[in-house]
């Protein structure tokens, strides 16, 4: 499974390691994502998603339900 958060679309970035000698080498810089399970009142279901902790925040600031309509508008969601 791909390292890319379900509801805001947050996914790995690229940039260098730079030494005291100041030498740059490629790294990877990762989303920090946990699997969640969040039941859905209005369809009576449990969905389980793959989000960034940023994400889980905006969940627990305006609801699952409201998240869910705007990740599906932004296409991150189907």
């Amino acid at each position: 499974m791909s390292r890319v958060c379900q509801l805001t679309g947050k996914s790995v970035m690229v940039g260098n390691n730079v030494s005291h000698s100041n030498r740059k080498t490629k790294r990877k810089f990762l989303p920090n994502l946990i699997s969640k399970r969040f039941f859905l009142v209005e369809e009576g279901q449990y969905i389980t998603l793959k989000i960034s902790t940023s994400a889980l925040r905006t969940i627990n600031k305006k609801g699952i339900s409201a998240c869910l309509k705007e990740a599906r508008e932004k296409g991150f969601l189907k």
